[in-house]
């Protein structure tokens, strides 16, 4: 029996075939790519589309400065309820708790007179032990989340009605206010461009790039694959001309708004405390499968209670800064704050099922209903419509979201 030789062709198929690999794992990395940063592209599709709608108007340096003022308390909450999200539960109380916490910074800093900062200390911790009460019921009574925070929803919305005996507190002293309304600006004196916003925009660009370079290089020194250079110099590119393109716009206007500052410092901490931290770690293995993180040995019920204590300090900080933005404590605030707050961690990759979601993408999603909002009230649509709008967007997500569940269970 004769052996066939295939070396030669074996040899001359090896000669031919790995550029042809090597393209197609190229194009698939960027495909990959593409559809990881998915959320991102939808935020960037939608301000193109309502720039082109608004002709003009939305990109505009004091819209661009009021969308992140206007939006701030949806943004803080957003960062929580993530968080609760991941872990497999739901908060509906937190537009109540909002409106409650407000109320009483009212009282303590209008009412009785108590200083700026002492009012908004004991606010905060006003709202964490509103999220201990919520939390002690869902982790060591074994009450379902929805259940407690729908309570919850109904009894901090009737005391902050009681707080405020059906009437409005105002007006805050100014460093209150500033919480909402302050704007870093004109440290180096009157000028045309603010030089400390151009200035942050240029070292969130450097560590923007220095740390994407760190992640490439520490992939490749564990010989993982790595997107294609040219790709990875565009991504660069872009989002570094996305920041300092928003840093010209705020330094046009009036500065670094104090919520963005606020913002920033949320983003940063959180994502450290959830991408780095063993708590993290743990909120991840419980939404992924509650059981098996059980027999692990992690405290599931302590995890939970933090869960909705954080949740609750977090309401009480976007209550300051929607009472500071409008100057008033009022019984209608923090209406509908709940599902925004909510469409916003779905819209940004949250899984309905727990498990899944980012402090990033629950920020972008944010800035989607953010921007929608803003565009909508531009071009004149009413509340109804946009309602409807929002609602169809969320829809959407939670589709697209359970649609590469399946795909992915499919293979």
């Amino acid at each position: 029996m004769t052996k066939v030789d295939n070396t030669s062709e074996t040899a001359a198929g090896a000669a031919v075939n790995p550029p042809d690999n090597a393209f197609t794992r190229r194009i698939q990395h960027v495909i990959s790519d593409l559809g990881r940063n998915g959320i991102f592209l939808a935020l960037l599709v939608v301000v193109v589309l309502f720039e082109f709608l608004t002709g003009g108007i939305l990109l505009r340096p004091q819209n661009v400065s009021n969308l992140i003022v206007q939006n701030g308390y949806i943004l803080i909450l957003a960062i929580g309820m993530v968080m609760v999200i991941v872990a497999g539960h739901i908060d509906l109380s937190v537009g109540s708790i909002a409106a409650f916490v407000g109320a009483i910074s009212g009282v303590f800093a209008v009412n009785l007179g108590l200083p700026w900062w002492l009012s908004i200390i004991l606010s905060l911790a006003v709202g964490a032990v509103v999220g201990a009460w919520q939390g002690f019921w869902i982790a060591y009574v074994g009450i379902p989340a929805f259940i407690v925070t729908l309570a919850g929803m109904l009894i901090f919305r009737g005391l902050a009605l009681v707080v405020l005996g059906n009437a409005n507190i105002g007006s805050f002293p100014s460093e209150y206010r500033a919480l909402g309304n302050g704007f870093l600006t004109d440290l180096f004196g009157d000028m045309d461009l603010d030089p400390l916003s151009l200035g942050v925009g240029v070292l969130a660009i450097v560590a923007f790039v220095v740390q994407q370079v760190r992640v490439r290089r520490g992939r490749q020194s564990y010989n993982q694959d790595v997107e294609p250079l040219a790709w990875f110099v565009t991504k660069l590119v872009l989002v570094s001309a996305g920041i300092a393109l928003f840093a010209y716009a705020l330094a046009s206007f009036k500065g670094i708004p104090v919520t963005l500052i606020v913002l920033a410092v949320l983003v940063l901490i959180y994502g450290i405390i959830m991408n780095r931290s063993v708590f993290g770690r743990h909120v991840y293995a419980i939404g992924g499968n509650l059981h098996a993180a059980e027999l692990s040995g992690i405290k599931t019920r302590n995890v939970t209670f933090w869960l909705f204590v954080n949740m609750g300090f977090l309401a009480a900080l976007a209550g300051l800064v929607f009472t500071a933005r409008l100057n008033l404590a009022g019984p209608k605030a923090g209406d509908g704050f709940e599902l925004e707050a909510i469409s916003a961690a779905f819209i940004g990759g949250a899984a309905v099922q727990g498990g899944v979601g980012t402090i990033g993408g629950a920020i972008i999603g944010g800035l989607i209903i953010g921007v929608l909002n803003n565009g909508m009230s531009i071009m004149g649509i009413g509340i109804e419509w946009q309602q409807a709008v929002k609602g169809f967007v969320l829809l959407l997500a939670v589709a697209f979201d359970v649609y590469n569940k399946r795909r992915s269970g499919g293979r």
